[in-house]
């Protein structure tokens, strides 16, 4: 089911008074009409689901994240850099059909794609990814960028989160995305191209690190993902990048430490710094080749004084 925009939850303090630019990032939102009015423009989308975690057995409440990860970012300085900023509203699962809410966000990715804007959806659980992705492979089919005769492009999907999410269990769940997006890539015989920072070596089981070895995954561990580290993951992060056409960022925030991010289904005991994910989020953006964006797994009800959701929105910041 759609929810169109709500202007309520985009609001904050105001500044008038003072002199300069005192605007913030709810002065830049206007409903998405279906076109971009400026090259790239970014689209906040949500994607209200507590199914996929539900059925992977985790902590509930991620359903609620959409409209509380806008309120967090509303109140933000808006810079003279920054963009016109767009709300298609959201995508909701209260019924229980995943994948029909799945393939509903699938199609709101896609005509924002379509309009020459930039989707950033807000999650939901992780389950998000496969829509995202769906809406996205869609785009890239229907623009013939992949048609025949032509070289697939190469599509490099970056996944900021503790665990791989390559379970193989289905029906689908907040577990299951990226192997959903590994048989769909082998199924139109296209690499799967998926790099994973952030993984805990206790977060995921011997079955799941031997699937993603058999997959290819590139993936780094929690432990090297600390601040002394950076350059060097910055580097590998460039690497990628420098090798793929068009990149799908999704960030799962149990990646963070658990003092950062307490509002997550798992939390996590080590986590990667905040200063580190922001830095290569940037990293990202700055590549010129992004195309499309999620935050998953923030969970309202589980959040301590709102730092998860002030995290969240300082990497959709970024974002935008």
């Amino acid at each position: 089911m759609r929810v169109p925009f709500d202007d309520k939850v985009w609001s904050g303090r105001s500044d008038d008074g003072e002199p300069g630019d005192t605007r913030r990032v709810f002065n830049q939102v206007a409903p998405f009409d279906g076109t971009a009015r400026d090259s790239a423009m970014p689209v906040i989308v949500g994607f209200g689901s507590d199914e996929g975690v539900r059925r992977n057995q985790g902590r509930i409440g991620a359903a609620h994240a959409p409209k509380e990860l806008r309120r967090a970012l509303a109140g933000l300085p808006a810079k003279a850099s920054m963009a016109a900023l767009a709300d298609a509203g959201d995508v909701v699962c209260d019924d229980g059909d995943l994948e029909a809410a799945q393939a509903e966000l699938a199609d709101v990715v896609s005509d924002v794609l379509a309009s020459g804007a930039r989707p950033l959806v807000f999650g939901g659980g992780h389950e998000v990814a496969w829509g995202t992705y769906s809406g996205l492979r869609r785009h890239v089919d229907r623009a013939g960028t992949a048609g025949a005769g032509t070289k697939a492009r190469n599509l490099l999907i970056i996944n900021f989160d503790a665990h791989f999410d390559l379970r193989q269990k289905r029906p689908a769940n907040s577990g299951t995305p990226f192997d959903q997006i590994a048989n769909d890539c082998a199924g139109r015989g296209v690499p799967f191209n998926y790099v994973c920072f952030g993984i805990s070596d206790l977060g995921n089981t011997a079955s799941l690190f031997a699937h993603a070895g058999q997959l290819g995954v590139r993936y780094v561990l929690d432990i090297d993902m600390q601040e002394s580290q950076l350059p060097q993951r910055l580097h590998d992060l460039q690497q990628s990048l420098d090798a793929a056409d068009d990149v799908y960022l999704t960030i799962d925030l149990d990646v963070l430490p658990a003092s950062t991010a307490p509002g997550v289904s798992a939390p996590a005991a080590l986590g990667v710094p905040l200063a580190v994910v922001e830095a290569m989020v940037q990293r990202v953006r700055a590549s010129g080749k992004l195309r499309a964006a999620d935050i998953a797994e923030y969970n309202p009800s589980l959040d301590q004084d709102k730092r998860t959701a002030r995290a969240a929105a300082r990497l959709a910041y970024r974002l935008l």
